[in-house]
């Protein structure tokens, strides 16, 4: 089983949630928060402002806590995600896009309305725990959320909640 942590940055501003929208190797495209793979030796927080700052020039200077985690496992092609996402506290800058792995194509400040369209046609397990923060924007504590992918081809997954502890 392949396994990986990602790290994911909810970024607001004046009711305007930063998004980005990523293209997959496989042609697909996605919205998502800012973030990516946290590397070996890297610290989940260090990741996730190096990311942040690669994928759309904002730079985060200090992160409030975490919101939530979300746990992916793929059985069939026998991979797990862990994600943590964190809300920013304090950030600068105007939108530049300057990802080195050339995966994110578009960077843009999406009211609560327009988060949603766009999360939309993505994945359950960046929708759904975002759409839940947006929702509630719940004061404390961290959300825990687990999904269950089948099938081998991205195109056509099957991914349900699994409940989490």
């Amino acid at each position: 089983m392949r396994e990986w942590t990602v790290a994911g940055g909810v970024i607001h501003a004046d009711d305007r949630l930063l998004l980005v929208e990523n293209l997959r190797r496989n042609g697909m495209r996605d919205w998502s928060p800012p973030g990516g793979v946290v590397d070996p030796g890297e610290t989940v927080l260090g990741a996730l402002t190096r990311e942040v700052r690669e994928e759309t020039g904002i730079e985060v200077h200090a992160w409030a806590r975490q919101l939530y985690e979300v746990d992916v496992i793929a059985h069939d092609m026998k991979w797990h995600m862990r994600a943590e996402i964190h809300l920013a506290a304090d950030f600068s800058g105007e939108i530049a896009l300057d990802d080195p792995d050339g995966i994110v194509t578009e960077a843009r400040w999406a009211t609560k309305e327009e988060s949603t369209d766009l999360l939309s046609g993505g994945w359950l397990w960046l929708a759904d725990p975002l759409g839940a923060w947006l929702a509630e924007r719940w004061a404390s504590g961290v959300r825990h959320f687990g999904f269950d992918v089948r099938g081998t081809d991205m195109a056509s997954f099957d991914v349900t909640r699994r409940l989490v502890g």
